[in-house]
């Protein structure tokens, strides 16, 4: 596509972001489609038009031509979306926006809400009511009563086992669950991740618990721009304080144990091998919701997300099998296909009508600001592997054009990512 006939779809999009998001707030935006639980439901036959009217259809949206290389067949998954990380531009879709049961995905905007509350080094004695309402049958970490964990453990609990007692502490230190949700649901609509209702801040299933591809994709591309969220996500393997126990001298000692990471494309399994390029984000999976999967990969200087939602084939490990069909896809199609939509800004960046210059994005501990180098390094510390590849997304900079006008599709900074070291 010539650039000034881009630059003009782009910033059509722009103004159509902002009304949309203003239209919204109105009373009439509380119509919002029931989510979907029953697994024999079709989608519904009008979704969310955020990021594009297209992206509101059911069924697959694609703009196949000459060059643009076919999707692939084995695909089914409810819902699944691939975007660009750094355009925004979705290049393809099915039932993006259709509202479904999150599972553990759902902790991509528990970690983006609470990751700049503490500084890494925080430590808390874990209460028994700080446990009291973890659900049966949760993932756990291993996390222990009357133990002392510092934040740093806490976040590789709920990025690698996806240890739902892990986030209730975290919860617990934030003023309890009901003040996390509410926080997640602000936060969320900020993003303009407006399919998404977080009542569990862990993904535990829930009545009314929902999100959906769209949601999620935003979702962790806003978490990427926090250099703890992208070192987590990307962490394979790392060691865990365990239980404090009397040794046989009589001397209480404290070991700690591994966990990996239960991204199968980041740590690899029997029938699934490490996804070259990837870099994280979130699995997870629920009764309600099957099994559900963020990714994020580079190649060649390309980054993708890729979400896929309760694949129908109930084979071992399907979730990620599509997901990486669909990343393989994504690098072939990269510059050969026309977008279908793309990721909107958050609400207030669309809203803002002039700043000074660039404004930083909400502080992290250890984050970038506004024109720092942007991070390239794998995470090697903290008892970590060192494998994971943390994503050089530089303090998630936006710019705010002086005289009013914001491009919805100025290149998030991306560059620089580290490639994956050979595996031993």
């Amino acid at each position: 596509m010539p650039a000034t006939e881009k630059t003009v779809r782009r910033s059509a999009l722009v103004a159509s972001a902002v009304l949309l998001s203003t239209a919204l707030t109105a009373p009439a935006a509380l119509a919002a489609p029931k989510p979907t639980t029953s697994p024999s439901a079709a989608p519904p036959a009008r979704m969310s038009v955020v990021g594009g009217e297209r992206l509101g259809r059911p069924g697959t949206q694609v703009n196949l031509a000459a060059g643009v290389p076919v999707l692939p067949k084995e695909l089914s998954a409810r819902s699944w979306i691939v975007a660009d990380a750094e355009s925004g531009d979705v290049l393809a879709a099915h039932n993006a926006h259709w509202r479904l049961a999150p599972a553990s995905t759902l902790k991509m905007l528990f970690a983006d809400t609470l990751l700049p509350k503490w500084p890494r080094t925080t430590t808390h004695r874990v209460e028994p009511s700080d446990l009291a309402d973890v659900g049966a049958g949760s993932s756990m970490v291993g996390v222990k009563e009357d133990e002392t964990y510092s934040v740093h453990d806490l976040w590789l609990g709920v990025f690698l086992r996806s240890g739902n007692d892990a986030v209730h502490v975290l919860s617990a230190m934030n003023g309890g669950v009901e003040k996390t949700v509410e926080e997640m649901n602000e936060h969320a609509e900020e993003l303009q991740a407006l399919d998404t209702l977080a009542v569990s801040p862990d993904g535990y299933d829930a009545p009314g618990q929902v999100s959906s591809a769209y949601d999620l994709t935003l979702i962790a591309r806003s978490g990427l721009q926090k250099k703890d969220f992208r070192e987590y996500s990307s962490t394979v393997r790392a060691q865990f304080p365990g239980e404090t126990k009397k040794n046989k001298k009589g001397k209480r000692v404290r070991g700690s144990f591994e966990i990996q990471n239960t991204n199968r494309l980041l740590s690899g399994d029997y029938d699934v091998p490490v996804y070259q390029g990837i870099a994280g984000v979130k699995n997870g999976n629920t009764t309600n919701a099957g099994a559900t999967f963020t990714g994020v990969a580079e190649r060649d200087g390309k980054v993708l997300l890729v979400t896929v939602m309760n694949p129908r084939k109930k084979e071992s490990n399907e979730v990620y099998k599509e997901t990486a069909r669909l990343f393989d896809w994504g690098f072939a199609a990269a510059g050969k296909v026309e977008p279908v939509g793309e990721l909107v800004p958050p609400r207030s960046v669309a809203q803002a009508t002039a700043a000074p210059g660039p404004s930083a994005s909400p502080g992290e501990a250890g984050g970038t600001g506004a024109g720092s180098k942007p991070v390239a390094s794998a995470h090697t510390g903290g008892g970590a592997d060192g494998m994971g590849v943390a994503l050089g997304v530089a303090g998630g900079v936006m710019v705010l054009l002086v005289g009013g006008a914001f491009l919805v599709n100025r290149r998030w900074p991306l560059p620089d990512l580290v490639r994956r070291r050979p595996r031993p």
